[in-house]
C-alpha cells in the first residue's frame, strides 16, 4: 500500500489523461468498473481505463471491439493503471493471482481455493505466461471452451504454486518482469 501511495502523485495526471482520451475515443465514461472475485471469494469492483467502443460488451474472453487507442493501452497494460486505487483500498496487491470474473475463482473447490487466501494482484505469474491470452484465444475454434478447459486450469496450477512459494524476492522478480514486458 505504501508503494501505491508513493506512485499515486506521480501517476495521477497520466491516469487522468488516459481516462479523458479513453472517453473521447470510446464515447463513454473513460473509467470502467467491473465486478471481480477477490480475496476469500469476496466480490469487488476493479478499476480499468475503458478500451472498448461504446455499447460493446466483452463476451467471455473474446473481444474484437477495442478502439485503436484501446488496443494500444491494452497491449501496454496501461488500462490497468487505475488498479492502483484497488491496491490503496486494500482489495488488491501489486503481485498475486489476477482477479477473475464471477464464474471462475468463486467456483474453485478443495485445494484450488488456496488461491483465494491472498489478495489478487495487478500482475502475477499466470499473467506473465498468458500475456498474449487474447491472441491465443483468437486462434481457437471454441475460445470459451479452450479458456475454461485449458488456460483456466493451467492458471489455477500456476497460481497455486505461486501461493505455496510466495516470497518478497519472487514478487519483485514478477513485478520487474511485468514492467519489462509492458
Amino acid at each position: 500500500m505504501l508503494f501505491a501511495l508513493f506512485l499515486l502523485p506521480i501517476l495521477i495526471v497520466p491516469i487522468g489523461i488516459l481516462i479523458v482520451l479513453a472517453r473521447l475515443d470510446t464515447g463513454a465514461s473513460g473509467l470502467f468498473l467491473q465486478e471481480r472475485i477477490g480475496q476469500y471469494g469476496k466480490p469487488f469492483k476493479i478499476y480499468k481505463i475503458r478500451s472498448l467502443k461504446q455499447g460493446v460488451h466483452r463476451l467471455g474472453h473474446m473481444d474484437y471491439h477495442a478502439t485503436s487507442f484501446g488496443g494500444f493501452i491494452r497491449v501496454h497494460k496501461l488500462d490497468e493503471l487505475p488498479q492502483l486505487f484497488n491496491v490503496i483500498k486494500g482489495e488488491m496487491s501489486f503481485v498475486g493471482p489476477r482477479p477473475d470474473l464471477p464464474g471462475f475463482a468463486d467456483t474453485l473447490e478443495g485445494e484450488d481455493r488456496i488461491i483465494l487466501d491472498i489478495k489478487p494482484g495487478i500482475t502475477g505469474p499466470a499473467t506473465l505466461k498468458y500475456k498474449d491470452e487474447e491472441l491465443i484465444l483468437a486462434k481457437q475454434l471454441d475460445p470459451e471452451n479452450y479458456n475454461r478447459t485449458v488456460i483456466w486450469k493451467d492458471k489455477v496450477e500456476i497460481n497455486k504454486r505461486y501461493v505455496k512459494n510466495y516470497s518478497f524476492s519472487l514478487d519483485l522478480h514478477i513485478l520487474l518482469k511485468s514492467i519489462k514486458n509492458a
